[in-house]
């Protein structure tokens, strides 16, 4: 008899939810889209994907999930987000609105937009520890981690590559407790690495 994996949820407020959600069936887990308390209370995990940061706190807001969310990571629920996923988690963001709210789930300090303009898009091969091999990445208007604290666990940085710049060797990938960021988008790729990593931390929790 086989064993149904975890449910998963994708914040279905705007990004690549469904990318997101085929990656996690691939990974062996059972995926919905969540936009209401009721889904929210129901999954064992919760994708927070790409998008724009600031509309996706303001969403969070209208559509009454902010609080409820904030208390179910406080609790423990293993969460993962990818590029605007990674900012809403972060304790402190820079370079965002005075009114955008931060979900407090990893003790880092993102900066938005950190690549700018000259690389608002690129592609990089990454070492991400605990994976075998290169890990190949997206990176889209992404931010990067300018702090992260004594508890967080550096995964990911920037090679130290000639066309690097100034973003060599910055922090790109981030785990603490059952929360997992990525400045880089991981559902676009075709990899499942990132997402089976996922799916291990929720069934671990």
């Amino acid at each position: 008899m086989s064993v149904a994996g975890p449910l998963v949820g994708v914040l279905a407020l705007q990004g690549a939810v469904r990318e997101h959600v085929a990656m996690l069936e691939h990974a062996g887990a059972r995926a919905i889209g969540v936009r209401r308390l009721s889904e929210l209370s129901e999954v064992d995990g919760l994708v927070l994907p790409g998008g724009e940061s600031t509309t996706m706190s303001k969403l969070l807001e209208t559509f009454e999930l902010l609080e409820p969310l904030r208390e179910r990571i406080a609790d423990g629920m293993p969460a993962f987000g990818s590029c605007a996923g990674m900012i809403l988690l972060a304790k402190q963001a820079l370079d965002g609105r005075p009114d955008q709210q931060q979900l407090g789930g990893l003790d880092i300090v993102v900066r938005r937009n950190a690549f700018g303009r000259q690389v608002d898009s690129f592609e990089e091969d990454l070492e991400f520890t605990g994976l075998d091999g290169p890990l190949p990445a997206v990176f889209i208007r992404a931010p990067w981690v300018e702090k992260a604290g004594d508890d967080v666990e550096v995964l990911a940085r920037v090679p130290r590559t000639p066309s690097a710049g100034e973003a060599a060797d910055r922090i790109v990938a981030v785990r603490q407790g059952a929360v997992l960021a990525t400045a880089f988008h991981p559902e676009l790729t075709g990899d499942e690495r990132v997402h089976r990593l996922f799916v291990e931390i929720v069934r671990e929790a």
